[in-house]
């Protein structure tokens, strides 16, 4: 197949254009490189992947008409959607390039998408859009309506336009919720990455909500199996229920439209305390830690269903935090030299 990856310099996307390549699909990448993190790690992940094969063009997806051009020239199978504005704190400081990104750049893929025939667009949602939901673990098919964030309502919206185009103009639409997702060229603002940076600088980690928090870390190997193997999976209508206004109360993670969503987690929650002893004897040295209150915007604890995936492709993530963190440690300290 011919599949455009956008966010193709980001972390997942770097990743999953890889595994295409490798498996003998021709892969367009998009990516507007900015620099909400060192563009330099984005050039390096850029590297191999030309060097495989990746055909490349630097375009920013809320630039419509260079978007609509592409598609017009290149007429994709697939669409694999990871580019995005990131961060959940950083939504509290700049709110505009999350609506520029998340909502008119996913907008104008949706046109591109109804307007060139795709076969199958997987978009890239967030664990985020769960919000206050209290009841562990979270289920594609539990509700989805108090985000805590903006950057996790930006996620949610996603999944609410992609379901109106999948019931408007058919277009099969596969939302994956990530996990805390972790691993070797990773994204630097996120917590494995600054506390491995401090531990080996000697300066204090960070630790929030007293250190009472818990998450599900999804180690970007898995992520990517899961993404390759929903290509061979499009979305499909679910008519199992003659009653279609009911199965949107009771399971808003299919439709009577070609709409999927499904959590990519590793279904394993981890303590913060042991996140931090883990990387801690990754590295061989003890962190020095210091105790904040809980950040605006950020929930206690993310725990994912994943039987739906299992069920429908038959794999989940499952690579142990250690095995984890153990690569990315050796990936950190080869890449900084450190």
């Amino acid at each position: 197949m011919k599949v455009l990856v956008t966010g193709a310099a980001g972390f997942v996307g770097h990743f999953t254009a890889l595994a295409l390549l490798r498996a003998g699909h021709q892969v367009m990448g998009i990516d507007n490189l900015n620099d909400y993190y060192a563009v330099s790690l984005k050039q390096a992940r850029l590297s191999q992947s030309r060097a495989l094969g990746l055909e490349f063009t630097q375009l920013d997806i809320a630039d419509r008409q260079p978007l609509e051009a592409l598609f017009k020239q290149h007429h994709f199978d697939q669409v694999i959607h990871l580019a995005a504005q990131a961060g959940v704190r950083y939504s509290l400081e700049n709110p505009h390039s999350y609506i520029e990104s998340n909502v008119v750049g996913f907008t104008n893929l949706l046109e591109c998408c109804r307007h060139n025939n795709i076969g199958h667009f997987i978009y890239a949602s967030s664990s985020s859009v769960y919000g206050l939901n209290t009841k562990l673990p979270y289920a594609a098919s539990d509700g989805a309506s108090h985000p805590a964030s903006l950057y996790a309502a930006t996620k949610r919206s996603n999944e609410l336009f992609a379901h109106s185009y999948s019931h408007l103009y058919g277009i099969p639409t596969t939302g994956l919720r990530f996990f805390t997702v972790y691993g070797p060229w990773g994204r630097p603002d996120m917590a494995y990455y600054t506390f491995t940076r401090d531990i080996l600088a000697g300066t204090p980690i960070k630790l929030f909500n007293n250190g009472d928090m818990q998450r599900d870390f999804t180690y970007i190997d898995d992520v990517v199996e899961s993404i390759v193997r929903l290509l061979d999976h499009p979305a499909t209508a679910n008519t199992d229920m003659a009653d279609q206004t009911e199965l949107c109360y009771r399971d808003p993670s299919s439709a009577a439209a070609p709409y999927r969503l499904f959590n990519i987690g590793n279904h394993s929650p981890v303590r913060l305390g042991e996140f931090v002893a883990t990387i801690e004897n990754a590295l061989g040295i003890e962190a020095i830690k210091e105790y904040y209150p809980m950040q605006p915007g950020d929930v206690q604890a993310t725990f994912a269903n994943v039987e739906p995936l299992a069920n429908a492709v038959g794999f989940s993530p499952a690579t142990p935090l250690a095995a984890g963190i153990a690569e990315f440690v050796t990936w950190y300290r080869s890449y900084y030299k450190v």
